[in-house]
């Protein structure tokens, strides 16, 4: 029996198979095609079409747990804080929100996350404020005198912490209760996540500068020091928060004197490590 004959491999012509029939391309290759050729080996000032949004911030790190809401949650949403000083981030407060908004008592079904819902939402309407107070407000603006010493990073950030820790003032009293729901496991990655963007909202708006490894140890002192303070807030009995604002005082010179020794990639490390540690801890998890 004669064999059939072998015919020579043709190109694929399936769209979606041509990836394993045609000749691999350079890798090198098809990143520098993506690249206008203008953007190439050009100073960096040149490029100021290209987005700057962060100073120091990887293209890899992946996108946080969205927590945005529809007109009719934050309809209720923003209802249900009038009454979290009264009733804590409860379902009770989300069914007077839903009340006064004029939504019936099963509305509160539209929230997946439940009370936790209202904390989140607290989180991020109270960084809008804080946004709200420096760019519209002014409340890091200078005094126009001839000697005015411009404030450094380091006190803009510690009147932001105040800022922002004076802003839970009315609920401090639920607050503890809000913390242990907010150390559930399955609720930390969106705890640690407006965690965060706080910090990093405080830096951005303090005029921090960083471009090199310390853009992280400085949010993570950051968001451990707003973390403790937060805790010490709700035992704070002292007039206008005066305690705890000694201790973020205390803390935040302290975590100026320990960036300013840490030299090297080990130091760094290490120092990040402990203070997400503590912040952990901070927080009541057991670690």
């Amino acid at each position: 029996m004669a064999r059939p004959a072998l015919r020579p491999l043709r190109i694929c012509r399936n769209s979606l198979l041509s990836y394993s029939c045609t000749p691999q391309r350079s890798i090198l290759a098809t990143i520098t095609a993506t690249i206008p050729q203008n953007n190439l080996r050009q100073p960096a000032a040149l490029r100021s079409h290209l987005p700057t949004q962060r100073l120091y911030h990887s293209q890899h790190h992946p996108d946080l747990p969205p927590h945005e809401y529809t007109n009719s949650q934050t309809t209720i949403l923003s209802a249900a804080l009038k009454h979290v000083p009264a009733h804590g981030f409860t379902k009770d407060a989300l069914v007077l929100g839903a009340r006064d908004t004029g939504f019936l008592d099963v509305s509160v079904q539209l929230l997946p996350r439940g009370e936790f819902d209202l904390i989140l939402f607290w989180l991020a309407s109270r960084r809008g404020l804080l946004r709200a107070a420096v760019e519209q407000n002014g409340l890091l603006a200078t005094s126009d005198g001839v000697n005015a010493i411009p404030a450094s990073v380091e006190e803009k950030t510690k009147t932001l912490i105040m800022k922002r820790l004076r802003m839970n003032k009315d609920i401090r009293h639920q607050w503890q209760d809000a913390l242990a729901l907010m150390s559930y496991p399955s609720n930390i990655p969106l705890s640690l996540s407006e965690l965060h963007a706080l910090s990093s909202d405080i830096l951005h708006l303090a005029g921090d500068a960083s471009v090199d490894a310390s853009w992280y140890t400085k949010r993570l002192s950051v968001s451990a020091i707003y973390a403790s303070a937060e805790v010490i807030m709700t035992r704070d009995s002292s007039p206008d928060l005066a305690a705890t604002e000694a201790f973020v005082t205390r803390r935040v010179e302290d975590s100026k004197a320990i960036g300013d020794k840490l030299s090297g990639a080990k130091q760094c490390l290490g120092f990040m490590g402990s203070t997400a540690v503590g912040l952990g801890r901070s927080w009541g998890l057991k670690i």
